[in-house]
């Protein structure tokens, strides 16, 4: 599929899952929920947890992430809030396992303001940092850019265990790298919202290329990089380059999403290569879920396909 041809198709599909008649197929009927759950572990914290332990098993660490963004009310935020508060305390009950916590800072309340965002977060970093868990910051769609590394910026100043993602397909990334807190974790991704094509490279190898540059640029830094990419052939270039590095497994893992490339996963872990899943829960799973459909074809094949073999 030509680059045109597949930001079309991701537009279409993004603006089809807005029907409310697509909600309701996917999450009020058996085949919606049963595919959903390839990508979502439940909507749970305990199955959540569960899924953390299988990881684990396979020598793979776990990032939990209970889903939601845009809440309307403070009241909404505080809620998401002790949610967070609440896997925190389930992991301090689980000291066997190596696990990180990932939130949005739109579901803390940033579209009502910085502040009130800002203090839902400081108390979730108060105990991730007496317990050791480290906190990442997902990047959200471009208008939401600088008011998350504002955020970042003050955070940090409150516990060294918080860090953020940064989008490789976003232009202005190549420029965001050189003002971030020093030695800050960063988690390097593609990129998943639908954005202006004027603010975003289209082209496939031009989002590579970013990525590859930022993933350098970062290593130099000195920032531990989570290379969260599911792209065999960037896997293969950060792993030759950070095998020549006396140090370089210290501050650099791969993570990779619940559900996608799980043989890749298995493979990575397997001969010794630090490898982190994204485990993401809760009853917020439908716009996580089409935006997964709409950054990657195939997965929209799986849910097709296994929409006709459970007819």
């Amino acid at each position: 599929m030509s680059d045109t041809l597949d930001t079309a198709f991701r537009r279409l599909l993004v603006e089809a899952s807005g029907h409310p008649w697509a909600r309701r197929f996917v999450t009020g009927t058996r085949i919606g929920q049963a595919v959903a759950g390839r990508f979502v572990a439940g909507e749970t914290l305990r199955q959540a947890m569960e899924v953390a332990r299988a990881l684990d098993r396979q020598r793979i660490t776990a990032m939990l992430d209970h889903l939601g963004e845009n809440v309307e009310t403070l009241a909404h935020a505080e809620a998401a809030r002790d949610d967070y508060l609440a896997a925190l305390s389930a992991l301090e009950r689980a000291p066997e396992l190596d696990a990180a916590v990932s939130v949005k800072l739109t579901q803390l309340g940033l579209d009502r303001s910085i502040d009130a965002c800002l203090d839902n977060l400081g108390r979730i970093l108060d105990v991730a940092d007496a317990q050791g868990t480290v906190v990442m910051i997902d990047m959200e769609s471009h208008v939401y850019v600088d008011a998350t590394l504002e955020v970042l910026h003050r955070a940090i100043e409150r516990s060294p265990r918080v860090g953020v993602a940064v989008q490789s397909y976003l232009r202005r990334s190549e420029r965001d790298v050189f003002d971030l807190p020093p030695g800050c974790r960063v988690r390097l991704v593609k990129g998943a919202y639908l954005e202006p094509p004027e603010i975003v490279y289209v082209d496939k190898d031009d989002v590579d290329a970013a990525y590859a540059r930022l993933f350098m640029t970062l290593l130099a830094r000195g920032h531990a990089v989570d290379v969260a990419t599911h792209d065999p052939h960037l896997i293969e270039g950060v792993r030759s380059r950070v095998d020549a590095l006396e140090d370089g497994w210290s501050r650099v893992e791969f993570q990779m999403l619940y559900g996608v490339r799980r043989d890749l996963q298995v493979s990575l872990a397997g001969r010794g290569y630090p490898v982190r899943v994204y485990i993401p829960y809760g009853t917020e799973w439908y716009p996580y879920l089409t935006r997964r459909m709409a950054e990657r074809p195939a997965n929209l094949w799986f849910f097709v396909s296994n929409l006709v073999r459970m007819r």
